[in-house]
């Protein structure tokens, strides 16, 4: 006997309160961006800019005594990490320190970085630093500039081939469902004051795929419908799909989130953020995948007969071929 999470035959109503569903998910979005204005990001070293500092040392690296010597100190946002490499001797032990730019300038100060290296000889008397590099905020400028058009881009990429792949409409939809997914990111991100950085770019990058993933998958199930049930309401061919797909995503989410839990208790501060970013989003990506996607494809209506159609688009011109 197979375990199923899900009956193999469930008739859920994903439509019945869409209005309901819809205006939360509105409502959120524009939470969000109220949030994102007024409060703001908690942004990290890559956007705020500061100062890197290499360590190294003949005993190994605790990351948590380092960070215990540090916060003392009040130097805001520090992040620590063990630097691996093979051509590394035994004896031979190196940590990356970033902390944050102090007062509005571009490179800790020197008496600060002595006092950093004086409070870390305490936990390792044989530490030395072997260089300081800064980030000022013109880089980091350049850096905010560069995440943002790489989220325009992939959400771009992401309409042109769903345009193609299916129809107009369920381009919007899908689009608009990963917009909803980013802007709910950013306002919990903001709500919470977890750190922002490029790590947390990444999981938003991470969250439009895995989100797309599974839109897809739906979309897949409702054109095939479509044609098979040539008759039936939209809004029951959806549900139809839906239903018929419950137990891929249930299963799919599910042991994506086992992992991703995990991660997120035993990984440690250095990879939080990242984490919880993606474990937010394949939950409220799936969300989205059914409840957002979706509700934007009824209300935009699709065309049901394609194959009397002979001039419309490229997404139209896909329709009439068998996935």
């Amino acid at each position: 006997m197979r375990l199923r999470l899900v009956p193999q035959d469930t008739h859920i109503d994903f439509f019945k309160y869409r209005y309901l569903t819809f205006g939360i998910s509105a409502v959120a979005m524009v939470a969000s961006v109220i949030l994102w204005l007024v409060v703001g990001l908690n942004f990290g070293i890559d956007f705020r800019g500061g100062t890197t500092l290499r360590t190294e040392s003949t005993s190994s690296v605790d990351v948590g005594a380092y960070r215990d010597a540090l916060d003392p100190l009040g130097l805001g946002d520090v992040v620590i990490s063990e630097v691996f490499d093979p051509s590394f001797g035994e004896d031979k032990h190196v940590a990356m320190v970033r902390i944050q730019a102090q007062d509005d300038q571009e490179a800790v100060a020197a008496d600060t970085v002595a006092t950093v290296e004086a409070a870390l000889q305490e936990v390792d008397p044989s530490i030395r630093f072997t260089s300081v590099e800064s980030v000022g905020p013109k880089v980091s400028g350049e850096l905010i500039r560069t995440a943002v058009l790489a989220v325009s881009a992939a959400l771009a990429a992401i309409l042109f081939y769903i345009w193609l792949r299916f129809e107009w409409q369920f381009s919007l939809g899908a689009v608009f469902a990963l917009f909803h997914d980013v802007i709910l990111t950013i306002g919990v991100f903001s709500l919470l004051q977890i750190r922002f950085d490029l790590a947390t770019i990444a999981a938003l990058l991470t969250i439009i795929g895995y989100s797309i993933n599974d839109t897809v998958v739906i979309f897949d199930r409702l054109r095939e419908n479509l044609r098979k049930f040539k008759q039936k309401p939209l809004i029951d061919v959806m549900n139809i799909s839906v239903n018929e797909t419950l137990s891929r995503t249930i299963m799919t989410s599910g042991t994506t989130l086992l992992a991703l839990i995990a991660l997120l208790v035993l990984g440690g501060d250095v990879i939080r953020s990242f984490v919880f970013a993606i474990t937010w989003g394949v939950v409220i990506g799936t969300y989205s995948s059914v409840y957002v996607a979706k509700n934007v494809v009824l209300w935009l209506g699709v065309k049901r007969d394609w194959s009397k159609n002979s001039g419309g688009g490229a997404g139209t011109k896909f329709a009439n071929i068998d996935a």
